[in-house]
């Protein structure tokens, strides 16, 4: 885990907003996975498109601001075809919650 990494890809509203909206997909999302073939599985997957559309942003916005949250360990993804979906890494979350809350 790389916290100054993690505390860049933190330090916009919108990318916060991701993470907080990736929380609760059900809530913030309209029913994902309508890409993603029979008999596999991305549970919490939000494709980019919606993203977009909850945001406000452009494609292009929203792919690097993915791509800075990915790279700093925040997120996973799935490529289904032309698709690609995000969903929060817990296991990083879980590791910078622990971290804040004793090194901190």
């Amino acid at each position: 885990m790389d916290i100054i990494e993690i505390c860049k890809a933190l330090g916009n509203e919108t990318r916060l907003n991701i993470m907080l909206w990736l929380r609760d997909p059900g809530a913030h999302f309209p029913p994902q996975g309508l890409h993603i073939p029979e008999g596999e599985s991305f549970e919490g997957g939000v494709c980019v498109g919606s993203l977009c559309d909850k945001a406000a942003v452009a494609q292009s916005t929203m792919s690097h601001y993915l791509d800075l949250l990915h790279k700093a360990g925040l997120l996973e993804s799935r490529r289904y075809g032309k698709w690609t979906y995000y969903r929060r890494n817990e296991q990083t979350i879980r590791e910078l919650r622990d971290y804040i809350e004793h090194r901190l």
